[in-house]
């Protein structure tokens, strides 16, 4: 699924990686996006994830066989902006990528392309059950 095709995140999700990204601080917290329909709608947690203060990393060979969006992770600081270990990640996980940062609220994530270009990924109160 093309970035273009992804027209946005639903709240829940959103809530959702804020949480478990607050709660997991000051390690990271990394996943994979799921969509359906165009909306980012679940996050995978690939089994074997190692955390810490200064990085998250998937095993990316325990991915299941199936459609993937891209990724999120966490910064345990305000510092929201992709870096070259971030970059190398995306290259690698599909075309939309969320990081979260501290304080882990609706004003302190980002999208980002897979060449680490800003993306505005609208936030959708819809019910999974439409999607």
């Amino acid at each position: 699924m093309s970035i273009k095709e992804i027209r946005g995140i639903a709240r829940d999700t959103l809530t959702f990686i804020l949480e478990v990204s607050k709660s997991t601080a000051p390690n990271e917290f990394a996943g994979l996006l799921r969509a359906e329909n165009g909306v980012i709608t679940e996050v995978v947690v690939l089994p074997g994830t190692e955390s810490s203060e200064v990085s998250a990393v998937m095993h990316l060979f325990m991915m299941p066989t199936i459609s993937i969006a891209g990724s999120v992770h966490s910064h345990p600081t305000p510092n929201v902006r992709p870096s070259r270990h971030d970059l190398a990640l995306f290259a690698r996980t599909g075309n939309c990528h969320i990081i979260a940062g501290f304080p882990y609220d609706e004003r302190s994530w980002r999208c980002y392309t897979v060449n680490g270009s800003r993306k505005n990924l609208p936030v959708l109160d819809v019910d999974f059950e439409d999607v």
